[in-house]
Parts: C-alpha cells; sequence; structure tokens
C-alpha cells in the first residue's frame, strides 16, 4: 500500500498562477510577517509578492518545480491570500481556483464532488503530512 500524500508538496501550481495582493501593512516594515524584500508595491494600500504580477506569475517565494516537489520559502511568514487559500476538497469543499490552477499545469483536479468522503480523508491525510512537513526542518 502506498502512502498518502499532500498534493500542495507536489504541485505549487497556485503559487505560479494566481497574483497574490494584500494590505500594504502585512508587510513586515509595517510590523506584519512577510518580508518586505518579497514584496513590490501595487496602489496605495496594497502589495504583492514579487514575480505575481508578471506576464507568466510565479511566487519569489516558490521553491521547486510545478508538478515535481515545492514549498514555501516564507510558509510561516505568507500573506493571507495564501494562507486563505484551500486545497481542493479540504473538509470536503470544491475550491474551483484550485483545480483551474492545477489544469493550467496539466495537473488533475483533486475534488469531485461525488465522492466526498474520499476526499475528505485523503485531505485529511494531506493535512497531517503537511503539518509534519512543516514542522520537521529540510
Amino acid at each position: 500500500m502506498s502512502e498518502i500524500t499532500n498534493p500542495c508538496v507536489s504541485c505549487g501550481a497556485c503559487c505560479a498562477h494566481f497574483r497574490v495582493s494584500f494590505y500594504w501593512a502585512e508587510a513586515d516594515d509595517a510590523g506584519g510577517p512577510v518580508p518586505t524584500a518579497l514584496t513590490e508595491p501595487l496602489s496605495l494600500l496594497m502589495r504583492n509578492m514579487r514575480g505575481t504580477n508578471d506576464r507568466a506569475p510565479r511566487c519569489v517565494a516558490l521553491e521547486g518545480d510545478i508538478g515535481g516537489c515545492v514549498s514555501c520559502g516564507i510558509y510561516e511568514q505568507r500573506p493571507t491570500p495564501c494562507r486563505e487559500f484551500s486545497m481542493s476538497g479540504e473538509a470536503g469543499i470544491h475550491n474551483e481556483a484550485c483545480d483551474r490552477a492545477r489544469a493550467r499545469y496539466g495537473l488533475p483536479a483533486l475534488f469531485s464532488p461525488s465522492l466526498p468522503v474520499m476526499t475528505e480523508s485523503y485531505a485529511a491525510a494531506g493535512a497531517r503530512e503537511l503539518s509534519e512537513h512543516v514542522q520537521s526542518p529540510g
């Protein structure tokens, strides 16, 4: 039997598909956790992660190859949009944005509403693994 892995650590599509914009005070020069050096101004009150406002977006904090092994270089300091973005199927809830980002890179959708019990257990196992991955150093 193969071990279930969190799809997020072998994906990274969301980090290379969407602009990550957030309130300017989330940056560390304003008392927030996000490293200012990895951001750029978007408007008077908003910043975005460098690289995510480009024609071919890719967050500067994304490490690794999309669809391979990936991680966030500032996971504990990531901005609110990243903290709030959930994997499709997490808690049995479809996240169309997750599946759309995955499709852009040729990765299959993670959630099928016809299999909510299966996906919930898959997501729960993945969340445990992600928690263990984040807590243990490289």
